[in-house]
Formats: structure tokens, sequence, C-alpha cells
């Protein structure tokens, strides 16, 4: 997977280390993937299934980050009223399900600095979780095929737990899971899904420029700062000073 280009972003000023930091929550979806050209072949397979004319990519990554269900209901409903939407929702979402499981990873790429990130979390003792609203059935294969899998004690997709981002239940637990205090812990995304979530739960929250964001600037997002990758994430991050 080669690695997308990023145009310069804006940077919003970070006041000093990240301190007392055990663990780090990181998205997948726009933060450690750029997973958009697969949305859209899967997308258009199934809208062709339906005689729907094809959507353009900046179409589609506005309805990115909510979940399949959403996803595919924000699809649909280019064409189709509401009773309409909800007539073709479950064989839509069948259809796209069948084609995404079909390409899932072979159109996505790797953003710059997330191996290295990752990588430089590790050295630094942080524990590593992947949390995303992805169905867990295509989000572990993706890590795997993207050669990040080995980073993550814990991957939760958007089917795992009651509730998906931005309900701060999935980052509320990975603490349990990891025995921390939700301050003890950093959440790393793309979206005002990952603040959110992060921010209702009581963790640390970074986001990063490039992603999707349903559209929206990322300086609009409430969070702890903008970091070009997840480098620069890492290189805010001290576990120094850690309350028990």
């Amino acid at each position: 997977m080669s690695a997308p280009t990023m145009s310069a972003p804006e940077r919003r000023p970070i006041a000093g280390m990240l301190s007392g930091i055990r663990a780090a929550i990181i998205d997948l979806d726009g933060t450690m993937l750029d997973t958009a050209p697969d949305f859209l072949v899967a997308i258009n397979r199934m809208r062709d299934e339906l005689s729907l004319a094809p959507l353009a990519l900046d179409c589609i990554t506005l309805f990115v980050g909510k979940g399949s269900e959403n996803l595919i209901r924000r699809v649909l409903a280019v064409d189709f009223d509401a009773p309409q939407v909800e007539q073709h929702f479950d064989a839509a979402l069948a259809s796209y399900q069948r084609h995404y499981h079909a390409i899932n990873g072979d159109h996505s790429s790797i953003y710059p600095g997330v191996h290295e990130g990752l990588r430089a979390m590790q050295n630094k003792g942080l524990r590593l979780a992947c949390v995303t609203n992805k169905p867990i059935a295509f989000a572990r294969p993706l890590l795997e095929k993207a050669g990040l899998r080995h980073y993550f004690e814990l991957v939760y997709g958007g089917d795992c737990l009651p509730n998906k981002k931005p309900h701060p239940l999935p980052l509320l637990q990975v603490c349990r899971d990891f025995a921390l205090q939700p301050r003890q812990v950093v959440a790393i995304g793309d979206s005002s899904n990952d603040a959110q979530a992060a921010r209702a739960a009581g963790c640390k929250v970074l986001n990063v420029p490039y992603g999707y964001n349903h559209g929206q600037s990322i300086q609009e997002v409430d969070s702890d700062g903008i970091v070009d990758t997840l480098l620069d994430a890492a290189a805010l991050i001290s576990i120094d000073n850690c309350a028990s």
C-alpha cells in the first residue's frame, strides 16, 4: 500500500507535552489508512446492482465515519426519500458488505508517519488500542493486510459494543481493559467522532488534519491539538508524572 500525499495542514498550537499518558486509542479510517477508495468501489458496485448512478469520491467521503448503517442510508438518500431509503436499506447493506469484503484494503493506502508513530509509541511503553466504527469483520483483516495489527493489544469495531463513537463507551471499555483512568489515555483520530467520544470519556484527544471529518474543517473540532502525523503525536506524549 503506497502512502497518500497530504496537503499542508492548518496547525493548532499544543501547549507542552501530554504528560501522564499510559495508552493511546487510535482510529482507523482517515487516521491510519485512506480507505475512501475502497468505499468508492464497494458503494458504486452496490449502486450498480440497484440501477443507480455512481457517486464521486468527494461525495462518498462526506458520509464516512459513523458506521456502515449510517453510510448506506446516506448513500441511498442521494436518490430516495426517507421511506424509500428504508425500503431499499437491507438489500443495499447486504450488497455493500459483500462487495466491501471482496475488496477490503485493495485500494487503501497508509498515511505517512503511521508505522513510525505507532513504533515510537510502543517504544515509549504506551499500550495501544484501535477503536473504529468499521465492523470488526472488516477492521481486523484490513489491519492485517496493512501490516498494522501487531501494534495493537486491542481492536474494537463498531459492532463489538452496544454503542459506537461518538458515544464514549468504546473508549471507556479500553480504559477498563487496560485498568487505566481515562486521564491516562489519549485518543487520536481524524474527526469529531473521536473528539466527542474522548471528551465524554474524560480522555485527552488529538486530531490529524488529513482525514474525512464529514466534510467539516478539523479546526472546528474541540480537541487538545492538531498533529500532522502519528509520529508527531508520539513526540508530544510523555508517560512521566503519571498518577496511578
